[in-house]
């Protein structure tokens, strides 16, 4: 398995601890609960069932203090895919057992938030799934997976999330279009507002803009201060004041 170098985290996509589990699960429009068990897993014990035990699939850090970041970027991209798999339809602890192997299977670190998923990622969990002797597993990599044109891809709901994420040289993911809003355009981009989530039109950081409407002040204001279409505002403000899905 390949290691990211110096040169692949030149911003800190994989170093720096820039989200907390809370922050995460709001930008992906998930669950906080579900988000944890993806970050740190999960071991349950229901009365008269054999224990149920997960690993972590997605990237963290180690905490520095109670409620300071422990996601990277980098974990964040990967939470996206897991969304994305999640919001298919797919039971995800039917195929975690393929994802968790998934880094092995394609042969480099962090292959939830590479290129590499998207060309190959398909063909790599189908065929690991064909192999066990798990049905639960090849049931969900059927779902997962569709053939089109002779070959394995994605089903159209996870390609439409992977086709929300922009990969670098390296293959790794460089920019995240966060995909719960209908109206407004929020990216997470490394290189602007210290990797917080952004509004395309305005360029304001989405926590600064909702900040400002939660003090008090009417949306038109707020759009006004910030350059954001009123529109788009207020789809941020919608996705922020409901449950996550």
């Amino acid at each position: 398995m390949s290691v990211v170098d110096e040169r692949t985290d030149v911003l800190g996509r994989f170093s720096t601890a820039l989200y907390t589990v809370p922050e995460a699960a709001r930008y992906l429009d998930v669950p906080t609960s579900t988000l944890n068990s993806w970050a740190h897993g999960y071991r349950n014990h229901p009365p008269g069932r054999r224990e149920a035990v997960g690993a972590p699939i997605l990237t963290t850090l180690p905490r520095r203090a109670i409620r300071l970041p422990i996601i990277p970027f980098i974990g964040l991209a990967e939470g996206a895919v897991l969304t994305a798999i999640r919001r298919s339809g797919v039971p995800m602890q039917r195929i975690r057992p393929a994802l968790e192997q998934l880094d092995t299977q394609i042969g480099l670190s962090h292959a939830l938030a590479s290129r590499r998923l998207y060309t190959d990622g398909a063909e790599v969990l189908f065929d690991y799934a064909e192999a066990t002797d798990d049905p639960g597993l090849v049931r969900a990599a059927r779902d997962l997976v569709v053939v089109r044109n002779g070959q394995r891809v994605f089903n159209e709901v996870v390609a439409a999330y992977l086709r929300r994420l922009e990969f670098d040289d390296h293959g790794y993911v460089r920019l995240i279009r966060l995909p719960a809003y209908e109206v407004a355009e929020i990216v997470v981009d490394p290189t602007r507002g210290f990797g917080q989530p952004i509004f395309v039109r305005g360029g304001a950081r989405l926590e600064d803009a909702l900040g400002l409407f939660r003090a008090g002040e009417p949306l038109d204001v707020v759009a006004d201060e910030y350059g954001i279409p009123s529109d788009h505002l207020e789809d941020a403000v919608r996705i922020a004041t409901r449950s996550a899905a």
